[in-house]
């Protein structure tokens, strides 16, 4: 065999030698579905109960994504995720502070709010999925007000509250974050409180939801079972499960790592948000668009993160940079589509060829555009040169 020949084995083999080592995440993203046409959901948190501002803010929302179409002629969507309740600050401050009471979405002081997102519902522009009961738990908010004022004062306010002004930490749910690290809540507690909430969204909606998204982003496997046996179908994700607050007050505890369309081990569709776009926050048009085309790009859909306190904040502005920046989007990808989680949850879980890519070249190029987020992977591919075959791949688009 002839020089030549032999460095070329090796040179196979050693790139063989570094698909072998990313075995994991390269068959996890082939295995991911590719879309045949590109998608856009805006995902908006923190709706619901809260401040009575928010009625103003989601009928100017409703009328601006009616204005906006796609290619099909459906209208721009948005997620809202659904708080169900705030501290009734009279009660407890009644008590001396020492009992919680809930402000629920379903009392007289919200009506305008619940008519103007049932009115963005049946328009067809607004999909409520669940967000929590409350945007805190509720026993760790009564524990931090003993020690914090701020967070006794906020927890006292006469005024439906505005979760967005508690520390970050203590605006989740799914532990005891009173005190730091945060602690496990118990099984039983979690599941009764799953109960409640699903119980009190249908009264509200006149249907259980079907797609959930925790505060903050941190839950468990508990929660996970939960919500299934409740009859959630679709799980929205940041691209992993965080299970706690650390020392500092971050989310931790990281548990399982997840691609949109992976099913959890209880069911439901795994769906990935990692485009974050804040227009109060400076965040501008471009950014949804760079985040789109990239997700295209990846044979992905892109789901764009984005919060209520934008449009109480800066409504005019807020209302304006979101305009134009689904109107960019539409420019910069002409073929694109406005769709719910759910129905993209759907249509992934049964490969709807509709939607589904199944030819081998379309995958090949979505696959090769989705390595370079894998951790490690791009610089190893550099010193093997196992990036110039995969460059065909990109060149091949």
């Amino acid at each position: 065999m002839s020089v030549l020949a032999l460095a070329f084995a090796a040179v196979l083999l050693l790139w063989a030698a570094v698909l072998l080592a990313f075995a994991g995440p390269l068959a996890a993203r082939w295995r991911e579905p590719v879309l045949r046409q590109p998608v856009l959901i805006i995902e908006s948190d923190d709706w619901g109960a809260g401040p009575l501002a928010q009625a103003e803010a989601l009928i100017r929302l409703s009328a601006l994504l009616q204005g906006i179409r796609d290619v099909s002629g459906r209208p721009a969507i948005m997620t809202l995720g659904v708080i169900l309740e705030v501290p009734d600050g009279a009660r407890i401050a009644a008590s001396g502070g020492a009992a919680y009471h809930a402000l629920t979405l379903a009392d007289s002081r919200f009506a305008t709010v619940r008519t103007a997102m049932l009115a963005g519902i049946q328009a067809g522009v607004l999909v409520p999925q669940l967000h929590g009961q409350s945007h805190y738990w509720p026993a760790a908010i009564l524990a931090a007000a003993q020690t914090d004022s701020d967070v006794r004062s906020w927890l006292l306010s006469p005024e439906p509250a505005s979760t967005e002004t508690l520390p970050p930490y203590l605006q989740t749910r799914w532990v005891d974050a009173a005190h730091l690290p945060s602690h496990s809540l118990a099984s039983e507690a979690i599941r009764q409180a799953v109960e409640l909430e699903v119980a009190t969204y249908q009264s509200l909606f006149g249907r259980v939801p079907r797609v959930a998204v925790a505060t903050t982003f941190v839950w468990n496997e508990i929660v996970e079972d939960a919500w299934a046996k409740a009859g959630i179908e679709a799980i929205v994700t940041p691209g992993h499960r965080a299970t706690n607050r650390d020392s500092t007050g971050q989310p931790g505890g990281i548990d399982a790592t997840m691609l949109s369309g992976e099913c959890s081990p209880d069911g439901p569709v795994y769906l990935v948000r990692d485009v974050y776009f804040e227009p109060a926050l400076g965040h501008g048009p471009e950014r949804l668009v760079k985040g789109l085309n990239q997700r295209v790009r990846q044979g992905r859909a892109c789901l764009v993160e984005t919060h209520r306190f934008n449009f109480l904040q800066s409504l005019d502005a807020s209302l304006a940079t979101l305009e134009i920046g689904l109107n960019s989007a539409l420019t910069a990808c002409p073929a694109l589509r406005f769709m719910s989680p759910l129905e993209l949850a759907h249509a992934m879980n049964a490969r709807d060829p509709a939607w589904i890519e199944t030819r081998l070249m379309p995958r090949l190029i979505a696959w090769r555009a989705r390595l370079d987020e894998i951790p490690r992977f791009r610089r190893v591919a550099q010193l093997s040169g196992l990036v110039w075959p995969l460059a065909w791949l990109g060149r091949a688009a």
